[in-house]
């Protein structure tokens, strides 16, 4: 069996595209070669990947078995051929990096910014999603490095921990707790708060830290990102736990201490374990290293 690194390429297109004429145009290529290299994958694999039936495209089961792991072909292979280019001493490439919400915010624009100056031609991609949702995103090759919630239980992924920083609870100026330095956790309950979607570790530490303080948390709204759960929280619908980095001096909110020890949570930058990274990879976690001493210095 001879399956060629075009026809994956050419596989994922359609999937993700669900149409070949489209998927076509992305590829810089003519529709009928797209088709011709479908069906030639399809041959040496001995089954279709596509159902095609008036005019709509989907996945067969064996297309849906491929694309994993076809996406796993084509990310290590565009690493090896970053990792090539990195010879010339980083003068273009990619570079994929995932990050949570806050830190997106807060930590991310300075070490991007400095990544950019120092190597312009290299093309940098962001992606934004909850540690769990990250993970995923690394084991299908969408991203080569990320900066995830520690600790991570899964041994396909090598981690480095950055820096800790604490959670506190986000309220409005006008609220009964903006004026004390710290409450328990045990004050929160019958508090409404304003939770964050499936999958962010933010809303999973706020869940069991309310549950192991003996009662339910009750939601006034869920399934928010950073940017709408900090907004609903200054417009008064609920409060919020979130990092205190994240809560702007001066703005609508207050950050008040939570706990008794305080809520923490550590930072790390993962990475597939068995993915070689690239030099673009490897200059960037040297930068993010030295971010955490820049803000404990500060």
């Amino acid at each position: 069996m001879e399956v060629e690194i075009h026809q994956l390429r050419y596989f994922v297109a359609v999937a993700e595209r669900r149409h070949f004429t489209q998927a076509a145009a992305d590829l810089a290529v003519a529709q009928p070669s797209v088709s011709k290299q479908i069906r030639k994958l399809e041959g040496e694999l001995g089954a279709p990947m596509f159902q095609r039936a008036r005019g709509e495209i989907a996945l067969t089961q064996a297309g849906e078995a491929l694309l994993p792991w076809a996406k796993r072909v084509l990310a290590d292979v565009d690493g090896a051929r970053h990792e090539v280019r990195g010879l010339a001493g980083l003068a273009r490439g990619r570079l994929s990096v995932g990050a949570t919400p806050s830190l997106t915010t807060v930590v991310l624009p300075q070490v991007l910014a400095r990544f950019h100056a120092e190597y312009p031609g290299i093309e940098l991609v962001l992606h934004e999603a909850g540690s769990r949702v990250l993970l995923e995103r690394l084991e299908r090759g969408d991203v080569e490095v990320a900066l995830v919630i520690l600790p991570v239980r899964e041994d396909a992924f090598a981690t480095t921990p950055l820096f800790r920083e604490e959670l506190v609870l986000a309220v409005r100026r006008d609220h009964r707790f903006a004026r004390r330095r710290s409450i328990r956790v045990t004050d929160l309950m019958h508090v409404p708060l304003v939770m964050f979607r499936e999958g962010y570790d933010l809303r999973a530490v706020t869940i069991a830290a309310c549950q192991q303080a003996g009662f339910e948390p009750v939601f006034a709204l869920e399934g928010g990102e950073m940017d709408g759960v900090l907004r609903m929280a200054a417009a008064g619908l609920g409060v919020a736990v979130v990092p205190g980095s994240v809560i702007e001096r001066d703005g609508p909110l207050v950050a008040v201490r939570l706990g008794d020890p305080p809520l923490e949570r550590t930072v790390g930058l993962a990475h597939r374990r068995d993915w070689t990274l690239s030099p673009a990879a490897v200059r960037f976690s040297a930068l993010l290293t030295e971010e955490p001493r820049a803000r404990r210095r500060a």
